[in-house]
């Protein structure tokens, strides 16, 4: 790490004594949010402080690698999408160890992936359920956005959503959930396509 970026991690870490919120770290404990070390800084505050230091790989890289939670908030709204490789985005995927987390990877940096789509894909067919719920916001942000699938990825899309929903993991399932309606979203002949193929799970009003 060189002098730069050693003295902008200190400065981060200094005012983070500065943000704390003891009520929302202890909130986040009882909901099973863990951490090792959790300043209940808001997501907002974060977002305002990333915004002031930029685009910046160096700094990205050397925050993820600390087991803070402000730390690893920061890492994924500065990192650069294009730094990524698949590689490391698999490294920063094993890393990590909550909910919350996996989703703002998936939202702030993950959607912006020249290779999201690929990305997310493998990661919905993952045995860990938190990289499943990860994959499924990479998708729901990529649906939002109006990307529409290839009819290969459709079908594989889909096919994983199935068993998926057909799960006991109930966050996983939610994920999943929300992922179908965006789908869905994208116009009536995926709504079709999806209510075909998932018509015995009962999850659409009729």
């Amino acid at each position: 790490m060189n002098t730069e970026t050693h003295e902008k991690l200190k400065t981060i870490k200094q005012s983070f004594h500065l943000s704390m919120n003891g009520t929302i770290s202890h909130s986040m404990r009882t909901k099973g949010l863990n951490y090792k070390i959790n300043w209940g800084i808001p997501l907002h505050e974060l977002k305002v402080m990333a915004q002031s230091y930029g685009k910046d790989p160096i700094l990205a890289a050397e925050l993820w690698k600390e087991d803070i939670r402000e730390c690893k908030i920061l890492a994924t709204y500065i990192m650069p999408p294009e730094i990524m490789t698949p590689e490391i985005t698999r490294n920063w995927m094993q890393q990590t160890s909550t909910q919350e987390i996996a989703e703002l990877l998936a939202f702030n940096l993950f959607r912006y992936l020249p290779f999201a789509n690929k990305i997310a894909h493998e990661f919905i067919a993952s045995p860990q359920s938190i990289t499943q719920i990860c994959g499924y916001q990479i998708l729901s942000s990529l649906f939002a956005d109006g990307q529409t699938p290839s009819p290969q990825n459709i079908d594989s899309f889909l096919n994983q959503a199935k068993v998926t929903m057909e799960d006991t993991e109930i966050k996983t399932k939610h994920a999943a959930y929300n992922c179908i309606l965006r789908f869905c979203g994208l116009g009536e002949s995926y709504t079709k396509a999806a209510r075909k193929n998932l018509s015995h799970l009962d999850i659409f009003q009729t």
